[in-house]
């Protein structure tokens, strides 16, 4: 007997409430307590440091607040540093209303960057409320009802539940604007085994998507007027996914807060160069680009 719609929404509840190591925590209500726009409804915490625990390289936060994003570009970037007993730690964040978050998760917008973001896994770091959660909880099960379908649409006829990530994966990386080496669908997979396991069953009976199963073997049954839509779908949002993602990196090279503290430190992990953030370079840090890469061609020349 096949499983109601809210099992997925029961397993998402679950997953996001994966354990988070306490200083993230606090970095997380640091970030809600600073937010403006309303304030904030909600931080999601996700990348490889939730998967290892570590505190090291730069932890990646979502900070949703009501209602929807102004701006047609988003999520505005930010960097942040924070002292945890002596430890700095350091955060790449991105903010947006969760209005549009939820939209974007649900397919309705034409980016494809959310859904294939949030049907991996990531936790609640902070909540404002119950009501709040659901609204998170909604929105990333709306991610993985959004990708199960297309996974339907682009997998095999038969296959495993991995054989339909995959498939979505290597079409999501390919209508980004970056650079992926090849098989990164693959260590997507085998480190989240965990979080995708059993995960694309519920997720294609919230989608409404017929499957049968057959030991580990899936087959969706999609009628073909319904595969053309959801490829058509899937057509326009891949035209238009590497111009949105460069627009983002464009506004992002000129509005990203704290990109000159980030690329400092950046610039002092892989060289060793310590590079003084300056009121000038903290304002302009595109003008005064040309004189830190002086900088660093000296040092890399004294290193030789």
């Amino acid at each position: 007997m096949a499983r109601s719609p809210q099992s997925l929404s029961s397993r998402i509840s679950q997953q996001l409430d994966a354990e988070v190591r306490a200083e993230v925590r606090e970095f997380a209500r640091a970030l809600a307590e600073q937010a403006s726009e309303g304030g904030a409804l909600a931080v999601l915490f996700y990348g490889s440091n939730l998967r290892t625990g570590s505190l090291d390289g730069v932890l990646d936060f979502y900070v949703l607040h009501p209602g929807e994003t102004t701006a047609r570009i988003w999520p505005r970037i930010s960097y942040h540093e924070r002292d945890a007993g002596g430890i700095t730690l350091r955060a790449k964040v991105a903010t947006m209303g969760i209005e549009t978050f939820a939209k974007a998760a649900s397919g309705e917008l034409t980016d494809t960057t959310i859904w294939a973001r949030f049907v991996q896994p990531s936790a609640l770091a902070w909540v404002r409320s119950d009501a709040a959660r659901a609204q998170v909880t909604e929105a990333i099960a709306a991610a993985a009802i959004t990708a199960a379908r297309l996974a339907a649409a682009l997998g095999p006829q038969n296959g495993t539940a991995d054989d339909y990530w995959r498939a979505l994966f290597r079409a999501t990386y390919k209508a980004e604007f970056r650079v992926e080496k090849p098989g990164r669908e693959n260590d997507i997979l085998s480190v989240n085994e965990a979080h995708f396991e059993g995960l694309l069953p519920l997720a294609f009976e919230a989608a409404g998507v017929q499957f049968s199963r057959s030991g580990d073997r899936l087959t969706p049954s999609l009628a073909a007027s319904e595969r053309s839509r959801i490829l058509s779908w899937w057509q326009r949002r891949q035209r238009l996914g590497k111009p949105l993602n460069f627009a983002r990196l464009a506004k992002a090279s000129t509005t990203f807060e704290g990109a000159a503290r980030y690329a400092a430190w950046k610039i002092e992990r892989h060289t060793g160069l310590a590079i003084e953030v300056t009121p000038f370079r903290e304002r302009y840090p595109l003008l005064a680009a040309p004189g830190v890469l002086w900088a660093l061609r000296k040092h890399r020349k004294r290193r030789e």
